[in-house]
């Protein structure tokens, strides 16, 4: 059960609606590897979640100060465009979920560390994209997650009070982001285990989006009954 009243669910994208962190990490690794070098998957995962420039400054922490960055994206870059030009799948329960959410009249946004037109190329294919009333992407906020901004910017952009939104992530730095604004916090775990610290600033740890729309069932029915 949700702790407060749900006035509107904003969504991360890639991991959580999209399938995308896994050849996003298959990219980053075969790139590295093509400069003669070694990401190991746990550093990888310090960059899930954050923006560009936390992940740039991942990526020099681990392999030092000279390392080649603009090498090292047009590497990855090329590498994504080739598995993203088979497509991009989906989630499980995405379209169950925008549907039992449209049904019920509850707002809906997007609040990502990817640009816009990454939005686009990912959620248009599907028919998705204009399924939300508001996307905030790169660019939209002064301060990317783990902070709070874009939780904040998507909530102001539906007129809807933080701390009366559902906010649904996969990954820790996502989490911590909703968590600091005050948004009730559902993690859908992707490439990422739960921590401690996880179960401690969600109101729930889900297995699927299938689990997270039986949830907003069952409190849109206790409401009812109230």
């Amino acid at each position: 059960m949700l702790p407060r009243p749900l006035q509107a669910v904003i969504f991360d994208m890639d991991g959580l609606l999209v399938d995308t962190e896994g050849p996003f990490r298959d990219a980053m690794l075969a790139a590295a590897g093509g400069m003669g070098l070694e990401l190991p998957q746990e550093v990888f995962f310090r960059m899930v979640g954050g923006n560009g420039a936390n992940s740039d400054r991942v990526l020099r922490d681990h392999f030092g100060p000279a390392f080649d960055l603009d090498a090292f994206w047009v590497r990855c870059r090329s590498r994504v465009h080739e598995i993203f030009e088979a497509g991009v799948a989906l989630k499980a329960g995405v379209v169950e979920l925008l549907d039992a959410l449209e049904a019920a009249g509850v707002p809906r946004a997007i609040a990502t560390s990817s640009p816009h037109r990454e939005v686009d190329r990912n959620l248009r294919p599907h028919g998705l994209k204009d399924r939300f009333q508001a996307i905030v992407a790169a660019g939209d906020y002064a301060r990317g997650k783990p902070h709070p901004d874009p939780f904040l910017e998507a909530a102001a952009r539906l007129g809807a009070d933080p701390v009366r939104c559902l906010a649904l992530e996969d990954s820790h730095n996502g989490v911590r982001a909703a968590a600091a604004a005050g948004m009730m916090t559902v993690m859908v775990p992707d490439l990422l285990e739960p921590t401690e610290e996880m179960q401690g600033l969600c109101v729930r740890v889900a297995e699927s989006l299938h689990e997270v729309r039986e949830l907003i069932a069952a409190m849109a029915g206790h409401e009812e009954r109230a």
